[in-house]
């Protein structure tokens, strides 16, 4: 009688393992109410460049979940994807599911993968919330799709993703102690700007050197938001609706602006091969990036505003528009807005302990510089 019972409980233990665990619910950056597995083992990553957000969540290995990513990391950030091809030489046979547009996504890719989940962007590189049909197929497929964001409104929405990430991921602890840093860090300068009063009036040139024209720039989203939370004030704003555009040369030069920021996408490797183009990431040292703006800020026109002329101009590394570690960049922007008052900031060291808490990879080479 007692092997008899013994046997049943036995059948009904492992029967109760065998069922799945059960589904979840989150709501996502794009208000949609998204149900998930209890274990997420499969992922497509909308931007290859999310790759060291989910290393904020698991330090060890980030890719052992991802089966399939969008190509624009090795594209638009090459040195910043050695960098992790050369620490997680897997990293190459991950199946690229588009390049770097949701236009190029391939919903046919993606869903032989057999992914668990997608994690996609409110905008940028990847399918959006517009793409309905996208959305649906994949869905229609059983797979969970998922919409973060730290590019529409970075300072906002970057705590907000990474709490969703630890949700979806079973990795809450440690997105907690990412949050808490990242709070902590953005309320030095928050805190302290609360009794400035005057601002000074910024412009902040994007990508610059990808192409001969001016003036490509960051309004109401990306960097243009850093801009206000460090305590300055974008003249692009007014000009540019969304989050990105173009002003007129003429009209800089007659606004003036009281510091020029430009965006870096150069590198060492290609600085010969693209001498426009401002060097700062991972493998740049700070002579050549020094250098690099230099050459940038000595352009017809742009060598005729009174912040080049007078060495209120800098420059920034572009990826930090699309990065959970933008409030180093929020740092180093208040640093130049309000020198005196910032002091005693130092964002090269918020950037060290991001990378030496949060990151599988060592924070190398230079992401910010002074003209002089």
């Amino acid at each position: 009688m007692i092997r008899a019972v013994l046997l049943v409980m036995g059948l009904l233990l492992t029967a109760a393992w065998m069922q799945p665990a059960a589904a979840a619910e989150v709501i996502d950056l794009a208000g949609r109410t998204v149900t998930f597995p209890a274990r997420v083992e499969r992922i497509i990553l909308g931007e290859g460049r999310y790759l060291p957000t989910l290393a904020i969540l698991d330090r060890t290995d980030p890719l052992k979940r991802v089966v399939g990513m969008m190509g624009e990391f090795t594209l638009l950030d090459p040195t910043g994807y050695q960098q992790y091809l050369d620490r997680f030489p897997d990293l190459g046979k991950i199946t690229q599911v588009g390049q770097a547009s949701g236009d190029s996504f391939s919903v046919e890719k993606a869903i032989a993968l057999a992914p668990d989940l997608a994690i996609f962007a409110l905008e940028g590189h990847s399918p959006s919330p517009k793409n309905i049909e996208t959305v649906a197929q994949l869905e229609a497929a059983g797979i969970a799709v998922a919409f973060i964001d730290f590019r529409k409104d970075p300072l906002v929405n970057t705590p907000r993703s990474i709490d969703l990430l630890g949700r979806l991921l079973g990795r809450e602890a440690e997105a907690a102690e990412f949050t808490a840093y990242y709070d902590e860090q953005l309320k030095l300068v928050t805190d302290r700007l609360a009794r400035v009063g005057a601002r000074p009036r910024v412009f902040l040139e994007s990508r610059v050197g990808r192409t001969e024209e001016c003036c490509a720039t960051m309004g109401n989203g990306m960097m243009g938001r850093f801009i206000e939370k460090a305590g300055g004030t974008n003249i692009a704003t007014a000009l540019v609706p969304g989050p990105s555009g173009t002003i007129n040369l003429e009209y800089l030069l007659a606004q003036q602006p009281d510091i020029y920021i430009a965006t870096a996408i150069g590198s060492a490797a290609g600085a010969a091969k693209a001498p426009r183009r401002v060097a700062l990431g991972a493998d740049v040292p700070p002579d050549l990036a020094r250098e690099t703006l230099a050459r940038a800020t000595g352009r017809p026109g742009i060598a005729d505003l009174d912040a080049v002329r007078s060495g209120r101009a800098h420059a920034i590394w572009h990826h930090f528009y699309n990065s959970p570690f933008n409030v180093a960049a929020v740092q180093a922007f208040a640093k130049w807005f309000h020198p005196a008052l910032f002091a005693d900031l130092d964002p090269g060291e918020t950037l060290r302990t991001l990378y030496r808490r949060f990151q599988p990879v060592a924070a190398t080479g230079t992401y910010w510089i002074d003209l002089k």
